[in-house]
């Protein structure tokens, strides 16, 4: 999914509520190549690519490609983990 894609009303201004509720906010930068090794998180959570290209992929054999914008919400207790095609920078909000 792309943020652009939640907003599609004529607005000059619109909001969306992506995830509730929120306690943590993390910057995660991953070099070309690189790998956020797999691994689960406990609580739900919404991983934002702020830039760069990578592959998020889960043990439910779901592969989603993400660019500047994209997002994806990861479940609970569901092992994941994320390859960067080129440098690419995240918001890890849970």
């Amino acid at each position: 999914m792309n943020l652009q894609d939640l907003h599609t009303e004529g607005k000059a201004v619109q909001t969306n509520v992506l995830f509730e509720p929120s306690q943590n906010v993390i910057s995660i930068q991953i070099a070309k190549g690189e790998q956020l090794k797999e691994h689960i998180t406990k609580i739900p959570a919404l991983l934002v690519c702020v830039s760069g290209e990578a592959i998020f992929s889960d043990e439910n054999a779901q592969k989603i490609s993400l660019k500047s914008g994209d997002y994806v919400k990861i479940e609970p207790n569901v092992k994941h983990r994320v390859d960067a095609i080129e440098m690419s920078n995240f918001l890890l909000i849970k």
